[in-house]
């Protein structure tokens, strides 16, 4: 058993990924900790209030699923979805000691393996150290999210830096989830976290899952690791960046074809942010200087969430040539105050970057913690087009769609360069989708319309219809590359029947956007609500299947 330990730590090692083995220590220091814990939270936290987001289809499932092969198809499943579907989202393994932030739960990945027409469904955890630290203590350990409000909240993060300076946690592999996206790049498949780095899955014939380890790039990668990198599909490069609560607050990173990391080139902004996207073009990355700010201060003083948004402050997009060397070429503009969770894409035309992304008024991260209403009033989220003019130093922007949508996707051959259709969810709150919308960039938004309906740009509306609500929809082109139809291809995405407790991964013609299905198959078992989605090649199966 040891020597096999041995062998398979051996072949990790050779591939960049290290074998992620923590030593935390549960002792009388342990426990000590734990009842001061408990009693901080028995005079602080209210624990009438419900968690939301561990209730319903939100609730974690208790288990891992082993591959369950042959699963009934209702229409087929075309060969170009020869392949592995995988979505990860949170799924935590134990209950929280006090709050509950949706971004909080243990990453797991339910993945559909499709050869042939035939359907398998897996679901496993990603063996993150926090995961395995938990598991050795049989209950949660970490700080959450959901924690970080008031001085409640600064008591929980003295527990948490208490735990790791007695040894009592080893954070020396971080202490992210890899609950949030999902990329392939360099032979491999990663699962993302943005306050980590990238977690390393293989994915087995059968269609199983199995966690190899982190991936530190050689000891080159020394900071968090954004949930969306891009990969440029011409090139083969992954570009990438971490955002950190201390300067330099965000780094960019540029990984080439073959898994080499260059140099970190730092970004001065003037305060720590959220930065959860960027985009690239051909020649350009975009950075969003945006303010929803790390404010360990203002959670304290007026019992806020840790992040909080400034809306008087306007923001900033920052465009640098993708491969500079340091921040001197970055040309910065503004435009009204708002902020951005996802962009779709991005291009050049003639001196303009054109930035294609989901414009969200106003965030509030608080909604997605805790208790929180069904529907969300005030909660604008629309697809723009911004146009930055590297000549003139001005920034436009124009408003694509009523509100709510987000998860946007397009073609991914067109990672970077000018495409026409975009994939999105609608939402009928910050976390429920009710259906799949395809805009067509090339056609004018209908300025009247208050409501995301079928005119204008919007060229089709999958509606999940009453009870069912489904998650981000992956495009899958009929052939790889540029030379066919931009949209002749499927999307696929995973949904849920609140109605029979039943879910199903639905796979749809993109193409026309038929309200029937060209596939729905029904899985064995519940799968909670989720974040990103992607789809692994029967070729990318076969390159990974060295590792």
């Amino acid at each position: 058993m040891v020597e096999t330990e041995k062998l398979e730590n051996d072949v990790v090692a050779r591939n960049g990924i290290v074998a992620v083995n923590p030593k935390p220590r549960n002792g009388v220091t342990s426990k000590v900790i734990d009842f001061v814990e408990k009693l901080i939270v028995k005079w602080m936290y209210d624990s009438s209030q419900p968690l939301h987001y561990l209730s319903g289809n939100f609730a974690p499932v208790p288990d891992e699923t082993p591959p369950t092969k042959d699963l009934h198809v209702i229409g087929h499943l075309p060969d170009c979805l020869n392949g592995e579907f995988v979505r990860v989202g949170p799924n935590p393994k134990f209950a929280p000691v006090a709050g509950y932030h949706w971004f909080d739960g243990d990453g797991m990945i339910h993945g559909l393996r499709i050869k042939d027409g035939k359907a398998t469904y897996v679901s496993r955890f990603v063996r993150t150290s926090r995961l395995k630290q938990e598991e050795f203590f049989g209950g949660a350990k970490f700080m959450k999210i959901g924690d970080l409000k008031g001085l409640f909240g600064l008591l929980m993060v003295n527990m948490q830096m208490l735990r790791a300076k007695l040894k009592v946690l080893d954070v020396s592999y971080g202490n992210g989830t890899a609950n949030t996206a999902l990329v392939y790049h360099h032979g491999k498949l990663l699962a993302l976290s943005e306050a980590d780095k990238p977690y390393a899955v293989k994915v087995l014939e059968d269609g199983d899952l199995q966690t190899l380890g982190m991936l530190d790039y050689d000891k080159r990668l020394q900071h968090s690791f954004t949930a969306h990198p891009k990969v440029d599909p011409y090139t083969g490069e992954m570009f990438t960046f971490g955002y950190a609560h201390t300067p330099p607050y965000i780094t960019y990173r540029v990984i080439s074809k073959d898994g080499f990391m260059h140099d970190p080139v730092p970004i001065t902004v003037s305060d720590p942010i959220m930065m959860h996207d960027f985009a690239i073009t051909e020649n350009y990355a975009i950075f969003m200087d945006l303010p929803l700010y790390f404010r360990p201060k203002e959670m304290v003083k007026e019992n806020k969430l840790i992040l909080t948004f400034d809306d008087t402050k306007k923001a900033r997009f920052g465009i640098l040539p993708r491969y500079a060397k340091n921040e001197a070429q970055m040309k910065w503009f503004e435009l009204p105050n708002c902020f951005i969770f996802h962009n779709a894409n991005a291009w050049e035309e003639e001196d303009e970057v054109v930035l294609i992304t989901c414009r969200l008024d106003k965030p509030d991260l608080d909604m997605v913690n805790g208790a929180v209403k069904e529907k969300l009033e005030n909660f604008s989220n629309e697809l723009y087009e911004m146009r930055f003019n590297l000549k003139t130093g001005l920034a436009s922007q124009k408003r694509l769609s009523a509100s709510a949508v987000d998860f946007p996707r397009v073609n991914e051959c067109y990672t970077g360069r000018k495409q026409r259709y975009v994939y999105g969810t609608i939402l009928d709150s910050i976390a429920k989708v009710t259906g799949i919308i395809k805009f067509d960039l090339h056609a004018e938004p209908d300025k009247e319309k208050t409501k995301l309906e079928v005119g204008g740009n919007v060229r089709g509306i999958f509606d999940l219809g009453p009870g069912r609500f489904g998650s981000e929809a992956v495009f899958v082109p009929r052939e790889p590359g540029t030379s066919s139809e931009e949209d002749d291809g499927y999307l696929i995405f995973f949904s849920h029947d609140e109605k029979t407790g039943k879910s199903s991964v639905n796979v749809i013609d993109a193409k026309t956007m038929s309200a029937d299905p060209v596939a729905v198959v029904e899985l064995p078992h519940r799968v909670p609500y989720g974040f990103h989605a992607f789809f692994v090649s029967e070729e990318q199966l076969e390159e990974q299947a060295k590792l």
